[in-house]
């Protein structure tokens, strides 16, 4: 359940990026609060991919404010961000393919204890390291394939295991970044269902193109169009939006 009564996790305000003529970030304002899952929706282009890199900490807006549990992390770098409590998951893979599953998810769990500065210290014989990562690996069902290499796996399990990198990390908020694509029908029921249930534990921002998935967990929806946001609400306001319709979902069923 939304927490309405408290802070919001994860705020911004007013935020701006252009590259050139092209504003890809145009006075984004935008909240995520305990409890929720607020889904980002807009066309291809829309600078959803921009609007994550400057909350994530990786491009730099040129006005606005970026606030994370309370603090103005607008100039602070993305490892900064990521030890106060921002997760990430990423549309690309991240993922180390040569590694086993299992090392993937220790690093991730070691490289929040330590920054950088300790990422690649040796990790295969800390069983601490080992016995949290077993238990991240068991909440997306993946610890089967604990041993097994990242290249074994499916694009589904891929998927899985980059939700498993972001856990580690013992987010308070987590940018989950088109997390259903490629995923069969099945893998979407899947991971929708896993993160029906994360949501008690950290508010997420969903960028997501499966409208499916998008009106089954989005506790609010906002619309990024040309930089701008159109629209927020709930699912059933953004389904009735006209101006919504005419920008994005055309005739797709609602």
């Amino acid at each position: 359940m939304i927490d309405t009564g408290s802070e919001p996790l994860l705020k911004l305000e007013g935020l701006h990026k252009a590259f050139g003529a092209l504003k890809a970030t145009d006075g984004v304002d935008l909240t995520v609060l305990p409890g929720e899952i607020h889904a980002l929706i807009g066309p291809n282009g829309a600078g959803k991919s921009t609007l994550i890199a400057e909350i994530a900490g990786g491009l730099a807006p040129d006005a606005g404010r970026v606030a994370l549990l309370g603090q103005d992390v607008t100039g602070w770098p993305v490892a900064r961000r990521a030890r106060l409590g921002l997760g990430r998951s990423f549309q690309v893979s991240s993922l180390a393919m040569e590694f086993s599953v299992l090392r993937n998810v220790m690093l991730a769990v070691q490289a929040r204890e330590t920054g950088a500065r300790g990422f690649w210290s040796p990790v295969r014989r800390d069983e601490r390291l080992r016995s949290e990562a077993l238990g991240v690996l068991d909440r997306v069902r993946l610890v089967s394939r604990a041993g097994d290499p990242v290249s074994a796996l499916s694009h589904g399990e891929r998927r899985l295991l980059e939700v498993a990198l972001a856990l580690a990390l013992r987010p308070r908020v987590l940018l989950l970044d088109e997390p259903m694509a490629g995923l069969g029908p099945e893998g979407t029921r899947e991971l929708t269902a896993f993160l029906a249930t994360l949501k008690r534990e950290a508010g997420m921002l969903l960028v997501e193109h499966d409208m499916d998935a998008v009106f089954a967990l989005a506790d609010r929806i906002s619309v990024l169009v040309y930089g701008r946001i159109i629209a927020s609400g709930t699912a059933a306001e953004i389904r009735a939006s006209a101006a919504v319709r005419d920008a994005y979902l055309g005739d797709r069923p609602c």
